[in-house]
């Protein structure tokens, strides 16, 4: 039985159904320990779950925190690239962690973006060409006790902007390289 904060109105369509089922054996996911439980239909929402078992169990008996690092890894960003399009590019820049108290019973997390996090998110891009957003992550257990909170920063730009920039950035290297052989 999932625990009441993972309770949502939405539903998961048969293509986000499929994801979810192929993510959860792809093998560097399935290393994690975590379990995809609930890809929403608009992939705007994801649950996942952390047991402890044989992948997850450290030391001294809790799960592990990279498990709980790793096992929420991609999740921002690919939703984002799902939602968004092929008009923007979206990359993972930086995460971090905190451990709040060891686990040792399953841990869930509810991954959201809201409606709010997208107009804010076109508006700074449309603004800036590009944005960093950050995201946060609770590992709960089913009482609600929150064991890790994790920022999951991501980069997001328009097309354009990134094409653009990339190729400057390019074109600076070229230009060091020719004039270093005069």
């Amino acid at each position: 039985m999932r625990p009441e904060f993972l309770r949502t109105d939405k539903t998961q369509s048969r293509k986000t159904w499929w994801f979810r089922t192929l993510m959860n054996w792809y093998p560097m996911y399935f290393g994690t320990g975590g379990k995809i439980l609930f890809w929403s239909g608009d992939n705007s929402e994801v649950h996942l779950r952390l047991r402890l078992n044989l992948w997850t169990y450290n030391y001294v008996g809790t799960i592990f925190g990279g498990s709980m690092f790793s096992a929420a890894d991609p999740f921002y960003m690919v939703m984002l690239l799902r939602i968004l399009g092929s008009s923007y590019v979206v990359w993972d820049k930086s995460a971090t962690i905190q451990f709040k108290k060891p686990a040792k019973s399953a841990l869930y997390a509810r991954l959201l973006i809201t409606e709010e996090n997208l107009t804010d998110i076109k508006h700074r891009v449309a603004e800036h060409g590009h944005v960093v957003h950050v995201f946060k992550i609770q590992w709960k257990d089913k009482q609600g006790a929150v064991h890790a909170e994790a920022e999951r920063h991501c980069y997001i730009a328009s097309k354009e902007f990134y094409q653009k920039r990339k190729g400057l950035s390019q074109s600076a290297k070229l230009d060091f390289k020719i004039n270093k052989n005069d």
